[in-house]
């Protein structure tokens, strides 16, 4: 965002918000370019991404004015960074991983892998070939206490913004979670009707499942239901075997983690409570 300036704010809603959020930019010689608002109105709450030409020198003294025209307690970004750090877990299935690494090299987003972390050796040497730390963490003969504590030590060697579990398949405790709250993103497969345990693609072609699909989320301790940041889905037929499912499966998976990784590097997604607003 070269000479621009991103302001994200939400607050309780209230009338002529907008107005007093325009004006104020306007006293800084702040031109709108664009301006997406949202009202969750059930929750009196009021969201809004604003992008306007021009650079503010004193990021405070703007942050204030427009807090002194919003309610109370209104939360105010200005200009976050816009190459966000990340750091991936993976376990052994690389198509996620390839993916993020693969569009990292050819810089065709606003992220930044800062290390990888496994609980097996499996993707080391390919992760390595694009010169990116790698670190093995196995949970074998270790309590999942002690796993985690490790694994978190080795994650807070890193500055970061997001940790980015791309099919890392381990259940997270809520300790672990709550260490990183709001910053860990999960990427899992979504069927009609859910399939659970073991083979889920097995089942899915056993009941002839008609649609395949992925959501990414953000990672909350009620396992898999988290914030839902992006979902898509894929149709498929009775001519897919176990085999074909997988490798759709893989494909909506990692176009699905990718798109919400571009949304969280460009600062269009926000917590609602449980739900997120997405200024695509």
């Amino acid at each position: 965002m070269h000479n621009q300036t991103l302001i994200l704010i939400q607050c309780q809603d209230a009338v002529g918000l907008v107005a007093n959020i325009s004006n104020t930019l306007a006293k800084y010689q702040l031109n709108i370019v664009t301006m997406r608002e949202y009202v969750d109105e059930e929750a009196n709450k009021f969201f809004v991404r604003v992008v306007c030409n021009g650079i503010v020198p004193e990021q405070k003294q703007l942050s204030d004015s427009l807090a002194e025209v919003l309610p109370p307690s209104a939360q105010i970004q200005i200009n976050p960074n816009n190459r966000k750090k990340i750091v991936v877990l993976v376990t052994k299935e690389h198509h996620c991983l390839a993916d993020i690494l693969v569009r990292q090299h050819f810089e065709t987003w606003g992220a930044e892998v800062q290390a990888v972390i496994g609980n097996y050796e499996s993707l080391r040497s390919f992760t390595e070939k694009f010169d990116i730390p790698f670190h093995c963490i196995s949970h074998e003969n270790l309590t999942k206490e002690t796993f985690e504590k490790q694994l978190i030590e080795q994650i807070q060697n890193y500055n970061f913004d997001y940790i980015i579990l791309a099919k890392f398949m381990r259940i997270l405790s809520p300790q672990f979670v709550s260490t990183f709250e709001n910053k860990l993103v999960n990427i899992h497969h979504s069927f009609l009707p859910a399939f659970i345990g073991a083979n889920p693609y097995k089942q899915a072609h056993a009941r002839g499942v008609k649609i395949i699909g992925a959501t990414a989320h953000f990672v909350t301790d009620q396992l898999d239901e988290g914030p839902i940041i992006v979902q898509d889905i894929r149709h498929v037929n009775h001519t897919y075997t176990v085999k074909d499912m997988v490798t759709a499966g893989k494909e909506i998976e990692k176009a699905v983690l990718s798109r919400a990784i571009r949304l969280l590097s460009e600062d269009r997604v926000m917590r609602n409570d449980y739900k997120t607003i997405v200024f695509e």
